[in-house]
């Protein structure tokens, strides 16, 4: 596993603690994504500027990390993420949706990692 995978997998694991409310605000999910880097002594930058017209909503060293409330239309949200990993600021990106989406696992030949968190509360949800 290269440094790249071992970071992934690091701020994959803290994201994975994250709990919000069945109806939570944008806010509330970016308050809790802080929260859980901080438990993980994971440094982070909060609303990253990649570009003109280009903010992650998180980055932590080279990994950007992407929250959406809801469950985002998968071509939309592939889209802005392309926008984003072909910036040179990022070599992976890390999406924390509250509904799980289809994405592809690459985009512009980066890396691309999925936490939905209705799959992280252990039960079905409407």
């Amino acid at each position: 596993m290269n440094a790249l995978s071992r970071e992934i997998e690091r701020v994959a694991a803290a994201l994975c603690a994250v709990r919000v409310p069945a109806q939570p605000e944008e806010y509330d999910i970016h308050a809790a994504v802080a929260r859980a880097l901080a438990d993980a002594a994971l440094e982070y930058e909060h609303e990253y500027r990649l570009g003109p017209r280009r903010r992650v909503d998180f980055r932590v060293g080279r990994i950007g990390i992407e929250v959406k409330k809801g469950r985002p239309a998968s071509s939309k949200l592939a889209e802005q993420l392309r926008r984003y990993l072909e910036s040179d600021g990022i070599d992976a990106i890390v999406v924390v949706t509250q509904r799980a989406t289809a994405l592809p696992a690459t985009i512009a030949g980066k890396p691309v990692c999925l936490i939905s968190l209705n799959r992280l509360w252990g039960v079905a949800l409407p």
